[in-house]
């Protein structure tokens, strides 16, 4: 089961709220964005998830990563996953044009 919190629509705290309601309910992933909104994943927001669920639960940066850089600074701060539409220019080291947030 995987929980998508809009993380660019909260605060920290209510991000924080959002995680420990999802690992309570046996989630086994959160996520940042559908990809819908205003804002998809930040190198804080996965820190503080991260921070939140501890290492038992996954962690998915979905939104916005757009290079290998972003996918591995999602990595560092503890994404456990990564959701990209920009999959093979992160997988081959490409740049990818900016689109969307």
């Amino acid at each position: 089961v995987k929980v998508i919190i809009e993380t660019c629509l909260l605060t920290d705290e209510e991000k924080e709220i959002a995680c420990k309601l999802s690992k309570e309910a046996g989630a086994d992933f959160v996520k940042t964005s559908t990809g819908f909104s205003t804002g998809g994943a930040t190198a804080h927001d996965i820190a503080l998830m991260r921070k939140t669920v501890g290492d038992k639960m996954g962690v998915k940066a979905s939104g916005g990563v757009r290079t290998k850089e972003d996918a591995m600074t999602m990595v560092e701060n503890g994404a456990t996953r990564i959701g990209a539409s920009a999959s093979i220019a992160i997988a081959t080291g490409q740049k990818r044009e900016t689109q969307g947030y």
